[in-house]
């Protein structure tokens, strides 16, 4: 697999010829401009991983090229400036239009291939770690010693040796995306991207030009899939596409090219395609909500992924891990599970699956006491969970709703269930939600709760 694709934009054909065959010679994809217009043409043709931009140019100089790239809301590749007449005020004012970094010439080519790596690797780390943050303690190898996590782990492996696209199903919340992560990890495109394509990208309106990107003028907007070339593009949840953009999908994938939006040129990409969707999508096909054959399409291999509750024996590794991954990177207190505690976890249903167990930690280490989590604290902490799972599958409904509504609606949901997991004592659920008893019964009065009984 390429390193990356440069471009080098350079009108001295001797310069620009032996800084190609050196990067070539390092595994890198490389394209020559020998001035501003053919700079713009390849640059909309493909985008590329890093440009190398001399600032003195016969026709558009360096800088004003810089400025036009960047004037559209930043620059979509990483540019190192090559000059060989550079003056500090030159240097500087290519660093403030966010340019990468400065060399002059004669080029040094240790000095070359080390700026070239060290910005490739610094805008897919920027542009992975984007979506790393939106998930704590992610882990590329999925965890678990059960049955069901070897063999995935063994099909996976199998898979990576191979270019197939791969469509995963199962629940929401049972790692799809980590095991999306793992097989693009094991992959001969490690090196590449790995770019997802999140629900809001897939199903909002602006979905073609997410996925496909758009143009105007100058203006260059590369869509995901072009941003994952040499990589893996991961579709979340392919089974919200709207049909209009499941159409074009398909023609992209049929071609290994597609057209950005207001484009006039076709673009190629390679790019692995890992499908997920927690949807029964052949039961879409039948309903005409997805195209059978883009389904066909994507369902080169199938991998289903099994809900938390079929593997009850991975959760003590589960619980550990993430306790670590709290404490070591958002540095909540350190407390462990009681072995009552485990065994209460393990057998519970875990509709939310591992996102639900994750977001069950943090909770634990955040609002828990002492060093240890007992079996009592995990029941009172699971009922606070039911709610939490009832209330999110109402969220449609609950943000439709004023402020003052929602809050309304929320608060008798959880003095009900108190009031039903306490037996209806009244003091007790004063307690546990932590009210005045006085204030308590004001509030059942306010939310049309009929009060439990006194138990003191």
């Amino acid at each position: 697999m390429s390193a990356g694709y440069v471009l080098v934009v350079d009108d001295e054909p001797e310069i620009s010829g032996l800084v190609r065959e050196i990067l070539e010679e390092e595994g890198y994809s490389v394209a020559v401009a020998n001035n501003a217009e053919e700079a713009r043409h390849a640059r909309r043709q493909r985008r590329p991983d890093l440009i190398l931009l001399d600032v003195w140019m016969p026709d558009v100089d360096g800088l004003t090229l810089l400025r036009e790239w960047s004037e559209h809301g930043g620059l979509s590749s990483p540019v190192v400036m090559i000059s060989g007449h550079g003056t500090v005020e030159t240097a500087v004012e290519a660093i403030h239009l966010g340019a990468y970094d400065f060399l002059e010439k004669p080029l040094s080519l240790s000095r070359l291939l080390l700026v070239v790596k060290r910005a490739i690797e610094a805008d897919r780390l920027h542009s992975e770690n984007v979506n790393l943050k939106r998930t704590p303690g992610r882990s590329v190898e999925p965890i678990g010693r059960s049955k069901a996590m070897e063999n995935l782990r063994e099909q996976i492996n199998l898979v990576a040796g191979h270019s197939a696209w791969v469509l995963i199903s199962g629940e929401a919340g049972s790692g799809k995306e980590s095991f999306a992560r793992y097989l693009h990890a094991s992959s001969g495109s490690a090196d590449g991207p790995f770019v997802e394509a999140g629900t809001a990208a897939v199903a909002g309106q602006f979905a073609a030009s997410e996925l496909f990107g758009s143009e105007s003028g100058s203006d260059i907007h590369y869509g995901l899939i072009e941003q994952a070339n040499g990589g893996t593009l991961y579709l979340s949840e392919v089974g919200d596409i709207d049909l209009h953009v499941q159409g074009l999908l398909l023609s992209a994938l049929q071609n290994k090219a597609f057209m950005r939006q207001g484009g006039k040129e076709f673009v190629h990409f390679d790019a692995r395609i890992i499908a997920a969707t927690h949807y029964d999508l052949e039961e879409r096909v039948r309903s005409g909500r997805f195209r059978e054959d883009l389904y066909y399409q994507l369902d080169v291999v199938p991998i289903r992924i099994p809900p938390l509750r079929e593997h009850p024996e991975d959760i003590p590794l589960l619980l550990d891990f993430y306790v670590q991954s709290f404490v070591q990177h958002d540095h909540l207190p350190y407390r462990r599970f009681s072995v009552d505690a485990v065994r209460r976890l393990c057998d519970y249903h875990w509709g939310g699956n591992v996102r639900e167990l994750i977001n069950f930690v943090q909770r634990m280490l955040i609002l828990g006491k002492g060093d240890e989590i007992g079996k009592q604290d995990v029941e009172t902490a699971l009922g606070m969970s039911h709610l939490i799972a009832k209330a999110e599958t109402a969220v449609p409904e609950a943000f439709s709703l004023p402020l003052r509504e929602a809050r309304a609606s929320f608060e008798k949901a959880y003095f009900s269930h108190l009031l039903e997991n306490t037996g209806g004592q009244m003091g007790q659920v004063a307690r546990q939600a932590g009210v005045e008893r006085t204030h308590l019964y004001r509030k059942f009065k306010s939310l049309g709760l009929k009060a439990g009984n006194r138990d003191d």
